[in-house]
This record gives structure tokens, sequence and C-alpha cells, in this order.
């Protein structure tokens, strides 16, 4: 079982994560939250010229238990797919680079809009949604359920998720990096554009093969 799991960069990944959250839990226990400055991603750090690996640090740290459950199996299913349908290495560098330009993006709107620059940022969710773009694109008549229950095609349930976790957040202030998650769909849309253009037959091939299914 454990060597199917790390036979896939997603297994890998999730690995890390659920590691990583312990490991966090572990050293805030010891050193109390303020270890959270040097691992979460906060806008007012960043333009400060601190803490810059929290890009990358980030994508690994989650705020509960619940938040890294949902983005753990959401990245198990996305995941696994994408890293089967463009390949081991496009999946990591899609992965990688959609997480951490949603935390560009999410520092970027944070400063030009003038919101909390001390908020922080944490999850994995926006190398998530960066999956989940290139999927809009290429499979968008692909059969899914939104929040595991509501079934949409792919480039319906982007749209939704997107709307429905902004509305949640507007209305009950939830704290959600709805930027971030933006940004992480805007790489995964335009990586799926440059693979139709690039490779015009095979996206055409699976876009309608995951149409029927």
């Amino acid at each position: 079982m454990a060597r199917r799991i790390f036979a896939t960069y997603t297994g890998i990944i999730i690995a890390v994560n659920v590691v990583a959250f312990l490991g966090f839990l572990i050293l805030s226990y010891n050193y109390g939250e303020g270890i959270i400055n040097y691992i979460a991603l906060q806008p007012a750090a960043v333009l400060a010229g601190k803490n810059l690996w929290t890009f990358l640090t980030s994508m690994f740290m989650h705020a509960n238990l619940t938040h890294l459950f949902v983005n753990m199996v959401s990245l198990m299913f996305i995941g696994s797919f994408v890293e089967r349908l463009i390949g081991k290495k496009r999946f990591l560098w899609l992965y990688f680079g959609g997480g951490i330009f949603a935390g560009l993006f999410f520092v970027l709107i944070a400063y030009l809009f003038g919101s909390d620059l001390n908020i922080y940022a944490v999850g994995a969710s926006g190398a998530i949604f960066a999956l989940g773009g290139l999927l809009a694109v290429l499979t968008p008549k692909l059969p899914v359920l939104v929040f595991f229950i509501i079934p949409m095609p792919m480039w319906m349930a982007m749209i939704a998720l997107m709307g429905i976790l902004w509305v949640i957040s507007l209305t009950l202030g939830v704290p959600i990096g709805n930027t971030a998650h933006l940004g992480g769909l805007l790489v995964g849309l335009c990586y799926g554009f440059y693979l139709r253009f690039k490779y015009p037959k095979k996206t055409q091939m699976i876009s309608r093969y995951f149409a029927k299914n």
C-alpha cells in the first residue's frame, strides 16, 4: 500500500502535508504560536523583504485538521488524475508553480486594494485550484462532485466552487484565501489553454473522451 502511495507525486505531496501539519503542531507546542511567522505567508513580511521562503512553506501548512483533510482528499482525486493525464513532471511544475503564483497573487491583491497586510495565508488550495483550472480547460465536461455531493461538469464546478467560497467568506466572515485560489486557478487555465494550443489533436481527443465518461 505504502509503495503505491509513494509511487506518485500526488501521494508524496499528501504525505509531506500530513507530516508538516504534525510537525507544526509539535513546534507550536514547544515554541509557541509565534512560529507561524516563519511558516505562513504574510503580505506585510513579504513586502518588507522578509520570510520569502513562506511562499513555499505555506503550501504545506494548514489551519486545522478539517482544512488539511478537505485539501488532501481533493488533492487525492484531482492530483492523481492530473498526474496521469499530463505526466509527472508537468504535474509537479503546475502544482508548485500554481501554488507559488497563488501566494504572489494573494500578496499583490492585498497590497493593491489595501487589505489587511498582517493576515496569514496557508494551505495547498492555491495549487489545487491550479490543477482544477487545467481540468476545466482540458476536460470541461468531466462530471465531478462539488463539496463531494453536488454533480456538475468540471468547468462549471470550478466557477461554482470559487463563487461559493467567496460568498461564504463575505457573508460569514470566514477567513478564506479567495485571491490565492483565484491566482492558482488562473495559472491552471493558462496552462490548459497553452496545452490546447500546442497539442490540439491530443487535447481534443482527451476532451471528447472524458465528455463520455
